[in-house]
């Protein structure tokens, strides 16, 4: 059975202005949030992972160099692009408040109802089925290339992607992805499989050791 755990990044600026930052934009992390990835680290420090892997984009490559620092057991990293963030086009830098007021529609639609979100609306932007299948693919390969009896796998990315594909991994409909709403900053989630096609759920969105209560600008 492979354990594959997912990791959203630490909290950033644009996550504490309310701003969109999918594939193109990265701000920042906070300064607080290099203490809360040293708490995640030490979370998962005893933890023999069996390969890593990080989005391109800096605030999840910091987090995950920051965390896989603090293992007890050497792991080795790989960038993957199918981690990129849900591309956004035209949104990525606005706020959310602005978006909603200007596009209400199709930002009601992309948070709260997927199937009912027109890409083609939203310059720039992926479909929902377009983001499932890259991430599908990205995690059935790794875990056909790393996988195996009793391996742990360790995945760096970002929050609508991780929530649009963990759901989408567990076999939730296209109607349901968001129906248990988004990841929180620096949290860790955990499935396992015995195949790379059929997955069971360990945890979810667990922040539990990082000793704070969570607010809207922790979750997307």
């Amino acid at each position: 059975m492979t354990k594959l755990y997912f990791i959203r990044h630490g909290k950033t600026e644009w996550n504490n202005e309310g701003r969109f930052q999918g594939a193109n934009g990265d701000s920042p992390l906070l300064p607080e949030s290099y203490q809360q990835i040293k708490k995640l680290g030490q979370n998962l420090q005893a933890i023999q992972f069996a390969h890593a892997f990080t989005s391109p984009l800096l605030r999840a490559k910091m987090t995950a160099e920051l965390t896989l620092a603090q293992l007890e057991h050497p792991v080795d990293l790989t960038v993957e692009p199918g981690l990129l963030e849900y591309q956004l086009g035209v949104w990525e830098g606005d706020t959310f408040t602005h978006v909603q007021a200007t596009h209400a529609d199709q930002y009601d639609a992309w948070r709260n109802h997927p199937e009912q979100f027109d890409a083609t609306q939203v310059p720039g932007a992926e479909s929902f089925a377009s983001v499932q299948k890259r991430f599908v693919q990205t995690i059935q390969h790794a875990e056909a290339t790393y996988g195996g009896e009793d391996v742990n796998l360790i995945f760096f990315a970002h929050g609508m992607l991780l929530t649009v594909g963990i759901e989408t991994l567990l076999g939730k409909p296209l109607d349901q992805l968001r129906a248990r709403g988004g990841l929180s900053n620096t949290s860790t989630s955990i499935l396992e499989t015995h195949d790379g096609r059929n997955f069971n759920e360990i945890k979810h969105n667990d922040t539990s050791y990082l000793g704070i209560i969570n607010d809207s600008s922790n979750t997307i």
